[in-house]
């Protein structure tokens, strides 16, 4: 063979050699291309999810929050409505216990009243002896009824006429007044005890006053606010 031909040939395997390489370069970049086109995407798929998430927790957050806020609010609103109305109801029992100062300054219908207290308590208590306290301004009256209080329970127990001893050392407190500092008072009535203490009436016109209004307390809101308290 001659060296042309040699030659020929040597330079026909290089140039397919090169456009081989150049080929392969070519495939290998376009491949590579193609990889980090679908990395990238992956990444920016990868990253809007993460953004998504990020928004979706927010936005729940808002909306708890939303909620929250709601709740508080709304049951700051029942707050202060059952405030309102618990102050109005304790300033109807208010009025009320001022209204009892009246009862004792007509003597003649406290004086009757005082009896049907002593009586009930003798009917409450069922003891052959008790011990009678009552406000020192009511002494001289709860004395000139005293007499016909046991024989009305007598009649009406159907027992002996009770030993009645009124305590003359210790009496209940005052009606309240603008004058005095706070404290304990007695818009009037009669507390009764057996001769040992362990069995006490309080049959004060305060005491049945808190009976009355606790037995009639959920007709006094349904009437003034429409609904039962539970």
């Amino acid at each position: 063979m001659e060296d042309v031909d040699v030659s020929r040939q040597l330079k026909q395997m290089t140039d397919f050699i090169r456009q081989e390489a150049v080929e392969k370069a070519v495939e290998i970049e376009a491949a590579a291309a193609e990889e980090f086109q679908i990395e990238k995407l992956q990444l920016v798929e990868a990253e809007k999810k993460k953004i998504r998430q990020e928004f979706d927790r927010k936005e729940k957050q808002v909306g708890i929050k939303k909620k929250i806020d709601y709740s508080m609010q709304l049951n700051a609103s029942r707050i202060k409505v059952l405030q309102a109305q618990d102050d109005l109801v304790t300033n109807m029992m208010e009025s009320a216990r001022k209204e009892l100062l009246y009862i004792s300054r007509d003597h003649q219908t406290y004086k009757k009243l005082l009896k049907i207290l002593i009586v009930q308590s003798l009917l409450r208590l069922k003891e052959p002896a008790v011990l009678l306290r009552c406000r020192k301004e009511d002494l001289e009256l709860v004395d000139s009824v005293l007499e016909s209080a046991r024989n009305e329970y007598a009649e009406k127990a159907n027992v002996y006429p009770p030993e009645i001893v009124v305590d003359r050392h210790v009496y209940l407190p005052s009606a309240p007044s603008h004058y005095q500092a706070p404290g304990p008072s007695c818009s009037g009535g009669v507390v009764l005890a057996s001769r040992d203490g362990k069995i006490v009436c309080e049959n004060t016109l305060d005491a049945r006053l808190q009976v009355v209004f606790r037995k009639k307390l959920p007709e006094i809101r349904q009437s003034l606010f429409g609904q039962v308290a539970a």
